[in-house]
């Protein structure tokens, strides 16, 4: 007889586009799988004004998905500690921790709530590991939805490591090194330029010992990730006795994107209009942006490189406001870019303000993608099979890009040691030039080799999740670990 008892899971995303529509997406996936799963998403508001955020959190509610619900914690401005510039990890670990008293509230009332199934587990983000200790009261065990790669794992587990072994300030000295590091979950040494500048503070220190710690607790971790694309990294945690198992769950994918604007619908008829494969589509993710120095060479850049573009431009916030507000979209992008640049580039180029990226990327007439190396963004890319050329900015897209680039050969790089203080712009005085960029965007258009293993890869992804796929077989042995 088959088992028709409800298996409750309490999902925990943090506040940030990339990290809640991964997070939703599972959810989806899990409750398409199972009809005995349902599943609660406890909404954190972010600390930090963000219209994307704001219109797709408010768009979950109207469009219901059956066995999937959401609650919108309470947002106590008087409690909530303020975030700080000098401390952002630890200071944004501290605003989601305040919250564990409603996340409390929430689970108190269903367990309490005639008819509620068996709580199996609580599911919840990277950023959000405090909250294993919400579930621990309940006695409920805790899984880790990791939004990242599977290399990147590797990486936080072998410099948390190392922290056990050193001091932290020479943790620190050595990343500011011009060394290389042999990391068990990379095939290659990979060199300090790419080591991300959020762990080479004590504040990213701090945070990442305490997550990793946390990490050691939980029964097992989801990484949106998938076994041909991470082959070597995956593996790489057979060694570790002391770490609970990884799931390879992904290419875990919003398809639907975000709710759009009005304009999105003018930007893709001009793509109708375009030759297959001939766009080059530049997107820098939910927080990228740039002075109006580099912007110009950007400018510059495609407009040498003769090579048709669709450019999402955003503005950065006040330098003052930089972890208040997110990049928005520009009234009037002629006031930023070279005079002339819109006239002269009509009819092969389009600058828009926040993209409609699944859309976009999913267009026959996109052949290259300039991104910031987002995880998101880098599986949507392989997802249609649009080459890749780098530009990373902030936290671990540095590492995704050295992986995309140099482990993998999926994507050529424009630069893959650039990086960007999202906390406070001021002094960011790191120029990519026009010549560089330009040659990153030819190499990107010209290279078939690159290209034909992108469509190689794409195929691999979408076979991974069908049935017979290798992350749909350990999303079966997953939901078997929860309903056990």
């Amino acid at each position: 007889m088959a088992n028709t008892k409800v298996s409750e899971l309490v999902f925990i995303p943090a506040p940030g586009v990339g990290h809640i529509m991964s997070t939703i997406e599972f959810a989806k996936l899990l409750v398409n799988r199972d009809r005995n799963i349902s599943i609660t998403v406890l909404i954190i508001h972010p600390p930090y004004s963000s219209s994307v955020l704001t219109t797709y959190i408010q768009s979950l509610p109207m469009n219901p998905i059956e066995r999937i619900r959401f609650i919108e914690l309470p947002r106590d401005q008087e409690t909530t500690p303020k975030l700080d510039l000098e401390a952002p990890f630890m200071s944004f670990y501290g605003f989601i921790n305040s919250h564990r008293n409603y996340v409390r509230n929430a689970v108190s009332d269903m367990v309490s709530r005639p008819g509620s199934g068996r709580i199996v587990g609580f599911v919840v983000d990277i950023l959000c590991t405090g909250m294993i200790e919400v579930a621990n009261e309940f006695g409920i065990p805790t899984y880790v939805f990791f939004t990242s790669n599977a290399a990147f794992l590797g990486f936080k587990l072998y410099i948390d490591t190392l922290c056990r072994d050193w001091k932290k300030e020479e943790v620190i000295e050595l990343s500011k090194s011009d060394g290389e590091l042999s990391i068990p979950s990379f095939i290659k040494t990979v060199p300090m330029s790419v080591y991300p500048a959020i762990y080479q503070t004590r504040d990213g220190l701090k945070f990442l010992t305490i997550s990793m710690k946390k990490f050691r607790e939980v029964k097992a971790i989801m990484v949106n990730t998938f076994l041909e694309l991470e082959t070597h990294a995956i593996e790489s945690f057979s060694s570790y006795t002391d770490f609970p198992p990884v799931y390879a769950v992904g290419p875990v994918l919003n398809l639907d994107g975000v709710a759009g604007k009005p304009e999105d619908k003018d930007v893709i008829r001009w793509l109708d209009g375009q030759p297959r494969s001939s766009v080059v589509f530049l997107c820098f993710g939910s927080m990228g942006c740039f002075e109006e120095v580099q912007l110009k060479e950007i400018a510059y850049a495609l407009e040498q490189s003769g090579h048709r573009f669709l450019w999402s431009l955003r503005r950065s916030p006040p330098p003052e406001q930089s972890f208040k507000f997110l990049p928005d979209d520009y009234d009037d992008p002629r006031s930023i870019l070279p005079d002339g640049f819109l006239e002269r580039t009509n009819g092969f180029g389009r600058v828009i303000g926040w993209a409609p990226q699944v859309s976009i990327l999913a267009h026959e007439a996109v052949g290259g993608f300039v991104s910031h190396c987002g995880w998101n963004s880098m599986l949507e890319s392989l997802w249609f099979g649009v080459p890749t050329a780098t530009w990373p900015m902030y936290t671990e897209q540095q590492m995704n890009a050295f992986q995309m680039v140099v482990e993998l050969g999926l994507a050529v790089d424009i630069k893959l040691g650039y990086k960007d203080n999202i906390f406070n712009r001021e002094g960011n005085t790191a120029i990519v030039m026009a010549k560089e960029i330009e040659s990153g965007i030819r190499r990107l258009m010209a290279d078939e080799e690159v290209r034909a293993k992108v469509k190689k890869m794409s195929k691999m992804s979408r076979a991974t999740v069908v049935e017979g796929g290798s992350s749909f077989a350990s999303i079966g042995r997953l939901i078997q670990d929860f309903i056990a």
